[in-house]
Parts: C-alpha cells; sequence; structure tokens
C-alpha cells in the first residue's frame, strides 16, 4: 500500500473530524469521526464542494462564514494556518459547536488543498459560559427562581461579616404561607405552585433591589434585608403582608388567596446565623399563634 493511502487509513480512525479540499474546495477525503461530528456520510460529501452548503458554518454572531471568512478558504489563499470557533451545520439541522483548524498542504512547494480538523468538544469561550450558567443554576430554586437554601445563607453570613467590619445593621424575615396544605388538598398541587410563584412575586416587588430573597425550603422564604433602620424594615415587612394579602390566583374564575405570617429581627449586633433564624423562627410562629396573616417584630437579642 504506498504512503498516501496509509495515512489515509490512520485519520479515518483520528478523534478529531478531518476533511481535505483541493484547491478547488473540492472535498477529497472525509473522515470517520467528521461523519459522527456532522451526520454527513463520506459518500454524501466526496467530490461536492465545501461551500455547497454541506457544513455552512457560522460564528457566534450568526455571519455565514462560508460566504464571508471562511478559515479553509482563507488558508488556501494565502497559505497561513488558522483556528476559530464556529458553529456547524448537523444533517439533521441542529447548530454543533466545533474548534477548527485549517492547514495549507504542499506538493513540495507547490500548494494543493487543505486540511481542516475539527473538534466537538466545548470550545473555550462556551465552556466558561456553560460553567457560569451551573453556577446560577447552584444558586437558584428551580421553582421560583428565586436565591436556593444555599446561597441565602451564603449571603446572610456576608450581611454578618459586614457588620462586624463596618457596622451596618441589616435584617432578616422569615415569611411563612399560611395554610398552605390546605390550598394543595384543596386545588392540587399545580394550584399550590401557582400560588407560591404569585407570594414570590408579591413579596419581590415589597423589598428592595438591594435585600435578596430566597427560598427556605417548601412554603418558608428568608429576606435578608441590606443596610436598614428597624422603622425601615417594619415598613417593609407589613408592605410584603400587605401585597401578599392583596394578590390572588386566578383559577376556572375564581381568585384563591393567601396570607403569610412573618417574624422579622432587626440586628445591630453580632451574632450567629443559628441564632437569627431560631430567632426569626421564633417570632414567625408568634406570628402563627397569634392569628396569622400578621407580623411580629424585634431586635436581636
Amino acid at each position: 500500500m504506498e504512503k498516501t493511502l496509509i495515512y489515509q487509513e490512520i485519520l479515518k480512525y483520528v478523534k478529531e473530524g478531518v476533511y481535505f479540499v483541493d484547491t478547488d474546495r473540492k472535498i477529497t477525503f472525509w473522515n470517520n469521526h467528521a461523519e459522527q461530528i456532522t451526520g454527513f456520510t463520506a459518500a454524501e460529501v466526496l467530490d461536492k464542494y465545501c461551500y455547497d452548503n454541506i457544513l455552512n458554518h457560522v460564528d457566534d454572531k450568526g455571519t455565514h462564514l462560508c460566504r464571508q471568512g471562511c478559515p479553509l478558504h482563507k488558508t488556501l489563499g494565502d497559505g497561513k494556518p488558522r483556528e476559530a470557533t464556529v458553529y456547524l451545520h448537523h444533517k439533521q439541522g441542529h447548530r454543533v459547536p466545533v474548534l477548527i483548524r485549517t492547514y495549507p498542504l504542499y506538493d513540495r512547494d507547490q500548494l494543493i488543498g487543505a486540511i481542516e480538523l475539527f473538534s466537538d468538544e466545548k470550545p473555550p469561550t462556551l465552556l466558561m459560559r456553560e460553567i457560569e450558567d451551573l453556577k446560577v443554576l447552584a444558586m437558584t430554586d428551580q421553582l421560583t427562581g428565586l436565591a436556593n437554601r444555599r446561597h441565602t445563607e451564603s449571603i446572610l453570613s456576608s450581611k454578618l461579616t459586614e457588620l462586624e467590619e463596618f457596622n451596618t445593621p441589616f435584617g432578616v424575615a422569615l415569611v411563612d404561607i399560611d395554610h398552605f396544605k390546605a390550598v394543595n388538598d384543596t386545588y392540587g398541587h399545580d394550584v399550590g405552585d401557582l400560588a407560591i410563584q404569585m407570594t414570590v412575586k408579591s413579596l419581590v416587588n415589597a423589598v428592595r433591589s438591594s435585600d435578596l430573597v430566597g427560598r427556605w425550603g417548601g412554603e418558608e422564604f428568608l429576606v435578608v434585608f441590606s443596610t436598614v433602620g428597624f422603622k425601615q424594615l417594619q415598613q417593609i415587612v407589613e408592605r410584603i403582608r400587605m401585597l401578599v394579602e392583596s394578590s390572588a390566583v386566578q383559577r376556572e374564575g375564581s381568585g384563591i388567596q393567601v396570607t403569610v405570617s412573618i417574624g422579622a429581627v432587626f440586628i445591630e449586633k453580632a451574632a450567629s446565623k443559628e441564632h437569627i433564624i431560631q430567632m426569626a423562627d421564633q417570632l414567625m410562629y408568634q406570628s402563627k399563634i397569634e392569628g396569622r396573616n400578621r407580623i411580629t417584630l424585634a431586635t436581636l437579642d
């Protein structure tokens, strides 16, 4: 077997898409991994031209590179290797992110074509984007879009650090939907989820942009208020109660309303997270005992 055929046989099994084009950009070689990444078999692409809307590369701005700026075409033009992150067109219609590298091919000093290698491994920019998305998911409650318990605890810790370093008082409120089990039992869990989402929207609209609302668990929410005074904390917490009470989920022509019981703590001295949460919980329970749909507020003892 002559050397050229040996090399082509080896390239068939390289774990990277590989194809050759001649100086007219006709595809003369297409390896097995190129088939796996693109969905196109060698029989479908050999002797076709790379600009015949086969891979139809686009960049992340949607520019059609086969028409303007194709790295392989440029390499054929000036003999320089290139590297780029693009999205190729899969046979089934979707786009696949690939990292491509193009190299000129010479027979002695004569340019005879070019080779493109492409990998479906995530390009670095896409990987970074996915990592950031995963970070957000790791900190977010799926149903409500709020910070989850872990992230909320982290924010509470940072507020305690700020208090110790800069003497900035803050507040914490534990908010619990009243008689939520009855809502689920009467209307079903789908309506229960809607009631939670409605409560969350009213809650978020009641607080300031600097405050954080987190889902603490089930129908409980923890609000961490940035730099706040006792009186202002009282006003915001009362606004939460009022807005939730005046909200309603529309279901089959009728409005389903819920109320909340709130325990709020004004914090102006160092304490542990556990002590703050325990006190907020006790105050919230006091609101329940005293009739629900009310707030109970106190300064950290």
